[in-house]
C-alpha cells in the first residue's frame, strides 16, 4: 500500500514551460522534519506504487497525479488541474 504524503513545498527549475518547471517536491513529517524528493523520484514512487501525493486546497485534499506533455515528457499536477499545474505551482519554495 502506498504511503500518502502532502505535498507543501516544491522547487522550480528556470525553464519557462510549465510541465518542466518542478524539480523537487518536498512537504513535513508527523515530527516537523523536513522531506524532499526530486521530480524522477516522486514519478517513480507513484509509478511503484511506493507513494501517492496530495496538496491542500482551500481545505480540500487534491491528489496529485503524473501527466504527460505533448512531447512526452512526464510531470506531476494535480487532480482537478486542467493544462496548466497551478496547485503545485503556487505552493511555496522548499528550504
Amino acid at each position: 500500500m502506498a504511503i500518502s504524503r502532502e505535498i507543501s513545498c516544491i522547487k522550480k527549475t528556470n525553464r519557462s514551460s510549465a510541465h518542466e518547471r518542478i524539480s523537487e517536491i518536498g512537504g513535513k513529517y508527523s515530527d516537523g522534519t523536513q522531506w524532499k524528493l526530486t521530480l524522477g523520484q516522486a514519478i517513480s514512487g507513484i509509478e511503484n506504487g511506493t507513494w501517492s501525493f496530495y496538496v491542500k486546497k482551500n481545505g480540500h485534499l487534491v491528489d496529485v497525479i503524473i501527466s504527460k506533455s505533448a512531447l512526452g515528457h512526464k510531470y506531476l499536477k494535480t487532480k482537478n488541474d486542467g493544462d496548466q499545474p497551478d496547485n503545485l505551482l503556487s505552493l511555496p519554495e522548499c528550504l
